[in-house]
């Protein structure tokens, strides 16, 4: 008979797999040199097509049906039901796509992503337009396969949040839409009106390290189980258990850039440590879904870093390493700096009233494509045209425009609405934090988040992917997901940032 004991160690075998695939992923993004692109997509594809072949065999699927047979799945406690229903899942979504066709995808999204980073430096996107054609249609391809009701692109959200369909995210992105466009307006204009505040300089990127290696110690990220390297595109990856890489950029002309990208990153880093030890190998050791972890992302950028409270310790410390650009900046002026409201090209540099913006536009223009409604010829102009429509601007060239992304070159189509309901589940989540913890922000400004990080850890870390992502939410919360923590949490901030 099948045990949960026989699931972990199949688990065991195809997370030793997938840590190669994250290990290769992580150099191809950060130490690769250019002539090894087509051998590491060759050798991806090798592995990727022996860890899908395992995952998908009749011995993984019968195993699962036999666990989830009503004797033995109503013997095991709540956890181990948790594991079967997530490998229950994964399996059925797997064994939808034929190999040849997950071979040509991986294949093919590795290639492509060297070309999208070769395409955005020419500012050329009729080289990577072929490329990205062939990819699109191998995912129009598989979201056949997954099946769908209403929506194709139903079929490729379902992967990175699982439950969530168009129509749920329509829901949510109109209302919050019509609230923000009206908001981006009037806060733009107060902060015109208020004065800008450069922070272009020339900051040393081997001060630049010194300053992220330090914000990085005090939001509690473990060197003797991650890393922090140098990347265009910052992202994380988690290799496997106690080792958890994290990557940044420096800008020689405005440090916060990747400041705030570190403490991003800090936090997505944060979440893959935390999983309960206990549940290593298993198929609920990782994220809930990909919105929860940008909302641990968000809350370290935002509700942590970008805080009064917390610059009000930290600031100094960032004075002492730039002395001579930073010490006529005082805090007040700093934290509006960095919490300026303006519409521009860049979603990573977007602030957090726009951001979302940002986010409706990526959604709108894959929906349009997925669903045959826009050609990728007619792309760029698509793209341009949404941005003058949503934030009044235009990208003056594509390598700004629709090429600014990695997402749509290695096929993660799908993958953008995360990040939108990242940033309303981190203020969900913030708001009953403080009032779990009254004096959260007080203990900020000593520089003390370890009550936070504590909090976080035990209520959204620890537990994995045992819940699904809107059981996580309102088991912590309380309640369901809803935008109104978002809308209360940026009205009342920017408010009184420019009253």
């Amino acid at each position: 008979m099948t045990t949960i004991e026989d699931l972990k160690t199949t688990y065991r075998d195809l997370t030793m797999l997938m840590s190669a695939l994250a290990l290769m992923g992580w150099d191809q993004r950060t130490y690769m040199p250019d002539e090894g692109a087509n051998h590491r997509a060759e050798a991806f594809g090798f592995i990727h097509s022996d860890f899908f072949k395992r995952a998908t065999s009749d011995e993984v699927g019968n195993m699962i049906s036999d666990l989830k047979s009503p004797e033995t799945y109503g013997s095991l406690s709540f956890v181990e039901k948790s594991m079967v229903d997530k490998a229950d899942r994964e399996y059925r979504r797997a064994k939808a796509i034929p190999p040849e066709l997950m071979h040509r995808y991986s294949v093919l999204s590795t290639k492509c992503e060297k070309i999208w980073e070769t395409a955005r430096k020419r500012d050329d996107y009729e080289m990577f337009k072929p490329h990205f054609k062939e990819l699109l249609s191998i995912v129009k391809e598989m979201t056949r396969h997954y099946g769908y009701e209403d929506n194709p692109y139903d079929a490729l959200v379902d992967n990175y949040e699982p439950g969530m369909t168009a129509a749920k995210i329509k829901a949510i992105i109109y209302p919050l839409r019509d609230h923000l466009v009206p908001l981006v307006e009037d806060l733009s204009r107060r902060s015109k009106d208020s004065g800008e505040i450069s922070m272009n300089g020339h900051y040393p990127a081997n001060l630049q390290k010194k300053l992220f290696l330090n914000v990085l110690e005090v939001m509690g990220f473990d060197f003797s189980r991650g890393r922090i390297d140098e990347t265009a595109h910052p992202f994380t990856t988690s290799i496997g258990p106690g080792d958890i890489r994290i990557s940044t950029k420096y800008l020689e002309h405005d440090f916060t850039i990747g400041l705030f990208g570190t403490m991003h990153e800090c936090g997505h880093g944060m979440y893959e440590m935390g999983y309960d030890d206990e549940h290593v190998y298993t198929p609920v050791y990782g994220p809930a879904s990909l919105g929860i972890h940008e909302s641990q992302s968000l809350m370290f950028e935002n509700h942590i870093g970008r805080s009064l409270p917390f610059l009000t310790y930290f600031y100094p410390k960032i004075q002492e390493i730039f002395p001579r650009r930073l010490s006529d900046i005082s805090l007040h002026d700093f934290y509006r700096a960095v919490n300026t409201v303006r519409p521009s090209l860049i979603r990573i540099d977007a602030d957090e009233v726009t951001y979302n913006l940002h986010i409706i536009i990526r959604f709108e223009l894959e929906d349009a494509m997925i669903n045959d409604r826009l050609e990728v010829d007619d792309l760029p102009a698509a793209w341009n045209e949404k941005y003058k429509q949503y934030l009044g601007i235009e990208p003056p060239s594509d390598a700004d425009g629709v090429l600014q992304d990695v997402h749509w070159s290695s096929g993660m189509i799908g993958y953008f609405p995360t990040y939108m309901l990242g940033t309303l589940y981190s203020a969900q989540f913030y708001a009953k934090a403080m009032e779990d913890l009254p004096n959260l922000e007080e203990k900020m400004t000593d520089g003390d988040i370890q009550p936070l990080v504590d909090w976080l850890r035990e209520k959204i870390h620890k537990p994995g992917a045992i819940y699904k992502p809107e059981e996580l939410i309102e088991r912590v919360t309380g309640s369901k997901p809803d935008s109104k923590y978002f809308i209360d949490y940026i009205t009342r901030k920017f408010s009184d940032l420019y009253r």
